[in-house]
């Protein structure tokens, strides 16, 4: 909480946050939309969130942060949970994913694919902080029995999709260094060799004799 003569504005000024000494009164309307940075977080509907959350927390890693608990103006909140990535050295995020209870949605597809599937969301892609961790997270769901429903050499990742218990596709995927694939993103996104999704085989990884995509 803001101290004697502090604000809000001057704690955050204080920690290095964006908040600046901009006044609403002084902003003018731009001609175009301003770039966003990031996605900051998503939003999941689920049937079963203790069945969701075991996925999130024990198969994928995320840290549960927060819980909606009821408050005056909200007496009765939806089964609302919050979680966070590992932001570096255990650093935490707000929340980067947040799961909401809804036991109305549809059965999931018996079989998760890239296209063709009634479902609104295709996947989310979750960002291993190197191919090491990558390939360690590989070995873990493959030991626990989790389906590996493709794995894909992509122009600009590597990565593996499975698929949570609502049938969202879930890619887990580290990222090759800019400089294979800055200079022709288009080229890096049309790039695609699919390899094996059991056994050994399942588990290996090249970094050698993979494309650089060089613009014209």
């Amino acid at each position: 909480m803001p101290g004697a003569g502090e604000t809000w504005r001057d704690i955050a000024v204080g920690k290095g946050s964006i908040m600046d000494n901009v006044t609403t009164s002084e902003i003018v309307a731009p001609k175009q939309a301003v770039a966003p940075r990031a996605l900051n977080h998503v939003v999941l509907n689920v049937r079963d969130i203790e069945e969701s959350h075991r996925f999130w927390t024990e198969m994928i890693g995320f840290k549960h942060v927060g819980t909606a608990k009821p408050r005056p103006d909200r007496p009765n909140p939806p089964n609302f949970r919050f979680y966070s990535c590992d932001h570096e050295g255990g650093r935490l995020s707000h929340h980067d994913l947040a799961l909401v209870e809804n036991p109305n949605l549809p059965p999931p597809p018996a079989e998760w694919n890239m296209v063709g599937m009634n479902m609104a969301i295709n996947h989310v892609a979750i960002l291993l902080p190197s191919r090491e961790a990558w390939l360690q997270q590989l070995a873990f769901l493959q030991s626990k029995g989790v389906k590996f429903d493709r794995r894909v050499e992509h122009g600009m990742t590597h990565s593996l999709y499975i698929h949570d218990p609502n049938g969202y596709g879930v890619e887990l995927l580290y990222e090759l260094p800019r400089t294979m694939w800055e200079d022709d993103i288009d080229g890096a996104l049309n790039y695609s060799v699919s390899l094996p999704t059991e056994g050994r085989e399942a588990l290996a990884d090249r970094t050698e004799n993979l494309p650089s995509f060089r613009g014209s």
